[in-house]
């Protein structure tokens, strides 16, 4: 078991990070932040995508789909954000990690194996 300094420094390592966080999605806050930067303001985009794991979390609701999310990809030109759900009965919370990669320099299989590896060493 890893605490959060200890997992985000892991995901950082993470060929192509540029930034990662910890965060609850019911309230919207940040845990703990790795990276960023002046065009990267962590926080606020961490906070974002809260809406986008309960928007998620709903349709699944509404659809009645008796399965969970593992993780979440959004594609964009230059990066990938990557949304990795932690696993509810081990951290009885509503956490995710979020990580952020340059996509030119990114292993998007080799960073999906690696953060769902650091999910799981990860206790909150």
């Amino acid at each position: 078991m890893v605490n959060i300094d200890t997992a985000l420094k892991e995901c950082m390592s993470i060929a192509g990070a540029v930034g990662v966080a910890l965060v609850d999605y019911e309230s919207g806050m940040s845990l703990g932040v790795s990276g960023g930067g002046d065009w990267l303001n962590l926080e606020l985009a961490a906070a974002g995508n809260t809406e986008v794991v309960r928007s998620e979390l709903r349709t699944m609701s509404t659809l009645a789909l008796s399965d969970s999310i593992e993780d979440i990809l959004i594609t964009l030109h230059r990066q990938y954000h990557l949304i990795r759900l932690m696993d509810a009965v081990k951290s009885k919370n509503s956490l995710f990690l979020y990580l952020v990669l340059e996509r030119e320099v990114a292993n998007l299989a080799l960073a999906r194996h690696h953060l769902k590896r650091v999910e799981s060493d990860l206790y909150v």
